[in-house]
């Protein structure tokens, strides 16, 4: 099977970084109307209620599969499902985030999404500075 390629999920990417920031504040921080803004689009509150739903301002509609907080949240995104993480790093003040996106329509959707997950976490490390 082609890497990226799951039974399960079908094509999935994935991008994870970790950044110098304690787990609580990265999680604050992504789960914020700056941070939303950044990985699912401007325009959006974050629901935190399983099965509510959400639009972009670009369009894109989706809904809430879950809400751990502190944790993960998992919303499908269009076609797609998208999953923010944060876990600890190597210590106290470094947090590692997962930025996950599956259901992806092919090898090509996949390389385009992971440039954008790419510039995605780029615009994250640079807005906690």
């Amino acid at each position: 099977m082609p890497t990226g390629l799951t039974q399960d999920a079908g094509w999935e990417i994935g991008v994870s970084r970790t950044l110098p920031r304690p787990v609580e504040a990265l999680w604050e921080f992504v789960t914020s109307d700056e941070g939303v803004a950044l990985w699912l689009g401007p325009g959006v509150r974050l629901p935190t209620e399983k099965g509510a739903g959400y639009r972009t301002d670009d369009g894109v509609e989706g809904e809430l599969r879950s809400y751990r907080p502190g944790d993960r949240v998992r919303l499908t995104h269009g076609p797609t499902t998208v999953q923010v993480a944060v876990s600890p790093g190597s210590s106290d003040d470094r947090a590692v985030l997962r930025l996950h996106q599956e259901h992806l329509g092919g090898a090509g959707e996949r390389e385009e999404r992971r440039a954008h997950w790419r510039n995605v976490m780029d615009r994250i490390e640079a807005a906690l500075g």
